[in-house]
């Protein structure tokens, strides 16, 4: 499962494009750049000739950046120069909790966080940019009705099935959005690309979105996913990644995400998601997200930030699985602590 996944399953003959390499950067090796004359940078190409965005793109350079402006900044998406560096000071402070630990052999809540990266994401006031506030926006009155009904490990207090836990409790999927942004660990992704693919492989939940870029039709309407289904094309160098056939079941949001709106946000199978990966440099790609979901939303949302390039990043196994013990440990507890407190199951 893990040290590479090295699986290519979720790849299958159709993307036999690296055979799993174990160095991330030799994916890269047959893309070519033609310089400039200017010297000005361009941007890398596959042996087939699509732009070259391959590599490993692990976002916890974003892990001090909120996904929602906290709203004492207004419509800013900046920080100041002093506001940057007690970010930065924060962050120094975290990762000294997680050098203790290493020092002392000790584990603790310290390694619950990885270690974080500082760079030019940690001056963004929010991962949301539209609207201009940063904030999420409010839900419709079908949006709320199915909120209430939402449950999950981080929300609900009474647990009797499975079904009281969403699917990220129950190591089925984080779903799209969520498996875009940050968490405290696992926030590897790494991008293979082949002759009319590309594929996402996301740490967190270890799975691969398996994008087609050769103007395939869509699927039938009927046919709805976890993670929806993705069909890509090129606007330029840009990669562009539309998703529907959402199953309905996932949040929009959940609270793992740092800065996420506390309440639960949920999704219909109307939702679309429309993605922009854009190589900027060497070792950088501009993301943007783009969702609406007019049933639950009262307006689209949009979320933009830095990917930075990091061969050097390894994926950990993520061991969680749909039949993990955790679950069922659960209800046993909620249903004894209930009854030994005189309650009903």
């Amino acid at each position: 499962m893990n040290e590479r996944i090295c699986a290519l399953g979720w790849v299958a003959a159709a993307l036999a494009l690296t055979a799993c390499s174990e160095s991330p950067s030799s994916s890269t090796a047959a893309s070519t750049t033609v310089a400039a004359a200017d010297g000005a940078w361009q941007q890398p190409r596959t042996e087939w000739g699509d732009p070259d965005l391959q590599g490993m793109w692990p976002i916890i350079n974003l892990i001090s950046t909120p996904f929602q402006r906290d709203e004492k900044y207004g419509d800013r998406g900046l920080l100041t120069d002093e506001e940057y560096a007690a970010t930065q000071q924060r962050l120094a402070a975290r990762d000294e909790r997680y050098k203790q630990e290493i020092a002392t052999n000790k584990m603790g809540m310290g390694h619950w966080a990885e270690a974080s990266r500082s760079n030019d994401a940690a001056r963004l006031t929010s991962l949301l940019v539209e609207p201009a506030n940063g904030r999420f926006p409010e839900l419709t009155a079908h949006g709320k009705e199915l909120a209430a009904k939402m449950k999950s490990s981080w929300s609900s207090t009474a647990f009797d099935n499975p079904t009281d836990f969403d699917t990220w409790d129950r190591c089925i999927t984080r779903g799209l959005p969520p498996s875009m942004f940050p968490f405290n660990y696992n926030n590897g992704i790494e991008i293979h690309q082949a002759p009319g693919y590309v594929v996402i492989r996301l740490e967190m939940i270890h799975e691969a979105r398996i994008v087609p870029i050769d103007g395939r039709a869509p699927l039938d309407p009927a046919i709805k996913q976890w993670m929806g289904e993705s069909r890509g094309h090129w606007d330029g160098d840009t990669l562009v990644v539309e998703t529907t056939n959402f199953n309905g079941v996932n949040g929009m949001t959940n609270v793992g995400i740092p800065g996420s709106p506390r309440g639960d946000t949920p999704t219909t199978t109307n939702m679309k998601v429309t993605e922009r990966l854009t190589r900027t440099g060497d070792n950088t790609i501009q993301y943007e997200m783009y969702v609406e979901d007019p049933e639950v939303l009262t307006q689209p949302w949009k979320a933009a930030y830095p990917m930075e390039r990091d061969d050097s990043y390894q994926f950990f196994e993520y061991a969680c699985h749909e039949d993990n013990t955790a679950v069922r440990n659960f209800i046993v507890t909620s249903r004894y602590e209930r009854a030994k407190a005189g309650k009903s199951p």
